[in-house]
């Protein structure tokens, strides 16, 4: 191999292509998309997404301390799309999607209903980064369309087909197929005797 330096850049990819749901002042629902996130602790179960101070969303999370982190389907990539394109103070994103926003369970945040699967997260802390604020969210629930799940109620990810993001290639994707199960495929590397 031959390596080459791009410089310092957001390349790892994939990203997830979420959609981070709040309510405004009003009480409307408002949508944004979201690449920069992930899973950051088991216990409490705990998501981060990164969100520019700028964003009509960052003002809503905070106000309210709760949004939803909502994973579109394939199928949904053009209004996921659309979320990171337009803002909620202009229009309302959810209806002119043609979606439609249902309200979380456990708190104060709406979720759309025609995507599989969605967290619900209280906010617990946020963190300036420069660019963007890290928002910190306990996944209080997990919602997910008994459509997508085995016999066992594990989220199927080829039921799912969560849409992810290549920030390189500014393009979604969506999930191959399984190479194998982890915390397994390794075991004959460490089983190895030398």
């Amino acid at each position: 191999m031959a390596f080459k330096s791009l410089g310092p850049a957001p390349a790892a990819s994939p990203t997830p292509a979420w959609v981070v749901v709040s309510y405004d002042k009003t009480g409307r629902a408002n949508a944004m998309t979201a690449a920069w996130g992930g899973i950051v602790n088991s216990n409490p179960p705990s998501v981060a997404v990164a969100v520019q101070p700028i964003r009509y969303s960052y003002e809503n999370i905070i106000e309210r301390r709760a949004f939803t982190v909502c994973i579109p389907s394939e199928k949904f990539a053009k209004e996921t799309d659309y979320f990171g394109l337009a803002s909620g103070k202009d229009e309302d994103k959810i209806a002119k999607a043609g979606l439609t926003a249902g309200r979380a369970e456990k708190v104060n945040a709406p979720y759309i209903k025609e995507f599989p699967m969605y967290l619900e997260c209280k906010l617990t802390d946020r963190m300036n980064l420069g660019s963007h604020f890290v928002l910190i969210g306990q996944i209080v629930d997990v919602k997910a369309d008994e459509e997508i799940l085995d016999h066992k109620d594990s989220i199927e990810i080829q039921k799912l087909k969560p849409i992810v993001y290549s920030p390189t290639d500014r393009s979604y994707y969506g999930v191959g197929d399984e190479i194998g199960k982890a915390f397994s495929i390794g075991k004959e590397i460490k089983d190895e005797k030398e």
